[in-house]
């Protein structure tokens, strides 16, 4: 896992087209904005594993 320290306005980049910019932090609360193609589906964690387990449709 890579751990980064940035400060708000602050921008890293995954990949030539995915970019993450740290919009605020308030004590323990970060606010994160992507920037994403359409086609990249970005998930929390806890919504991912509920996906995860609901399993095929039927």
């Amino acid at each position: 896992m890579l751990v980064l320290n940035r400060t708000p306005g602050q921008v890293f980049t995954i990949g030539d087209d995915i970019r993450i910019t740290i919009v605020a932090v308030n004590g323990k609360n970060v606010r994160v904005g992507i920037d994403a193609p359409r086609d990249v589906t970005v998930l929390r964690a806890e919504l991912e594993k509920r996906e995860e387990n609901r399993g095929p449709e039927e």
